[in-house]
């Protein structure tokens, strides 16, 4: 914008100078006119890629594939040059045609997180190997083949939105135009689509996989896909669920998360100690639910009107529970967010205990403050996975060296979480909630499946919300029959232990297995 306006107050300039001037001072014009004529035009924007050939034993089977590190340029509904997205691709050398094979599209979320995540630690064939449930000691980093990929069943994308990895805007567009739920659901199922005309793969099985945020965009990007673009899907797997935001988002006058947070404080509880061991933690996290979406929700839904012997009572419910002083619970009115609980639970001893994975425990940084300033998990693994990321792009794949790829970027700050939902004539003005668009992506596609995977310590997107999320994409039984959970004993990023990671790949293998034939 400020360039066209630039542009056009150095136009009138121009003019008012010509008009001042008489007729034979008019040949400068003309001279700046055959100069721009003569000017070489700017080369349009173009994909890179860098293709090698590589062999991993997963399984216990050695797969050749080959990988393929690049950008591809999107175009917007106008067919102009919108963006230049970066990718990873790996695609299976030895298992048939390419255009009949399956194919996953797979990112993280944030907003505003590449995907180094899911592919040094799940779905590549190389993965970093890190401390569960401490801090990873620093470099040299143990890199390996990944024996739990899905690379054996499905060829990998893993795509990085606008703005991290090399992604970015083209021409005149900016980072705001694509930082938004809409958006951001557009350039991604337009990256897919053309990603799938250039390799020739309509007519595979297709999957998405998506963490956290990019469970919210798989549910859009599906619905997107098969309403606007005519792809249909045959899976979604959603790792760790945030499609209604408003499940798990305690911002102020919005009490429906509380409840849903409840079982996972009771896990991270039972497994530091803070409350007794329970004799058989699956059943004692059952009752743990019947009481949160029972006594405690009514409590919270009465608010000041809540008698004094209801609310002592529930204050001790809770104080066994989370192992929190029933002091604290008072002074909180009952209402306790996931980072004001990572910061008290193990206060005495100096400790925070971490969001993404409350296994993981770290010093605390400020010893008064209200709520965490960091994440123990996230501290203990981060420097591993970006070192193990840009070895193996730089040294394994041959691409960018010498390029800023950006692992986080600032887009959550700026993110417009409006959403226009199907059968909503405008953006809906609550908080976003894409588990509609899955609902009516599973009524217009009859076989799709989807598989939500969720660890038991995960603070920032806690299981029992995930099970109301799925028990409200639609209310017909034949969607909820398409619909599978699946828990693990680990946080939000399940795949950093190793027997979970095992686990998930043989969820996700059975998924594949059901659906593509």
């Amino acid at each position: 914008m400020k360039t066209r306006v630039a542009a056009w107050l150095v136009g009138i300039c121009v003019a008012a100078s010509a008009a001042a001037q008489d007729k034979p001072a008019e040949k400068p014009p003309e001279k700046t006119e055959k100069a721009a004529a003569e000017a070489p035009k700017k080369e349009p924007p173009r994909a890179e890629q860098s293709v090698t050939q590589h062999t991993a034993v997963i399984g216990g089977v050695p797969v050749a594939y080959t990988a393929t590190a690049g950008t591809l340029i999107v175009k917007n509904g106008k067919d102009e040059p919108w963006a230049s997205m970066g990718y990873t691709a790996y695609v299976r050398k030895d298992a048939g045609p390419a255009a009949k094979r399956p194919i996953a599209f797979c990112y993280n979320g944030g907003p505003g997180s590449s995907s180094i995540w899911l592919h040094m630690g799940a779905l590549g064939p190389r993965r970093v190997v890190v401390a569960d449930g401490g801090p990873t000691p620093p470099p040299p980093y143990q890199v390996v083949d990944n024996a739990y990929s899905p690379l054996d069943r499905t060829d990998v994308v893993l795509i990085d939105p606008v703005g991290t990895g090399f992604s970015k805007p083209l021409g005149e567009f900016k980072d705001k135009d694509f930082w938004g739920v809409d958006p951001d659901i557009e350039s991604v199922s337009r990256f897919i689509m053309q990603y799938v005309s250039d390799n020739g793969r309509w007519n595979s099985p297709k999957y998405l996989i998506g963490e956290s945020y990019g469970t919210t965009r798989s549910a859009g990007v599906v619905n997107w896909l098969q309403s606007n673009g005519g792809m249909s899907f045959n899976g979604v797997v959603l790792v760790s669920v945030a499609m209604d935001l408003g499940a798990i988002f305690a911002l102020p006058g919005n009490d429906q998360p509380y409840p849903f947070f409840l079982p996972s404080y009771a896990a991270t509880a039972a497994y530091h100690k803070a409350v007794p061991a329970p004799a058989d933690l699956n059943a004692w996290l059952a009752e743990v639910k019947q009481y949160a979406s029972g006594e405690y929700a009514a409590a919270l839904a009465e608010g000041a009107r809540l008698s004094d012997d209801r609310r002592a009572a529930v204050v001790k419910k809770l104080h066994d529970y989370t192992g929190l002083s029933e002091e604290y619970l008072r002074l909180a009115n009952l209402r306790v967010t996931e980072t004001e609980f990572a910061q008290q639970l193990e206060r005495q001893k100096g400790l925070t205990v971490g969001r993404l994975d409350s296994r993981f425990a770290g010093p605390t940084m400020d010893p008064l403050a209200k709520e965490t300033e960091d994440d123990p998990q996230s501290n203990a693994i981060s420097g591993a996975y970006t070192a193990a990321f840009l070895d193996w792009l730089h040294d394994g794949l041959k691409f960018g060296e010498g390029r800023t790829y950006t692992v986080i970027c600032d887009a959550f700050l700026s993110w417009d979480f409006k959403h226009k939902v199907p059968g909503l004539p405008f953006p809906s003005p609550t908080l976003t909630n894409t588990g509609i668009d899955l609902g009516h992506a599973m009524l217009f596609n009859a076989n799709l499946r989807v598989l939500a995977l969720n660890g038991l310590y995960d603070l920032a997107t806690p299981f029992y919300a995930t099970e109301y999320q799925m028990a409200h994409v639609s209310p017909r039984a034949d969607v909820q029959s398409r619909i599978e959970m699946r828990y693990y004993p680990a946080g939000h990023m399940m795949y950093v232990a190793e027997p979970s990671l095992k686990a998930m790949k043989t969820d996700i293998a059975d998924l594949i297995a059901k659906t593509s034939k």
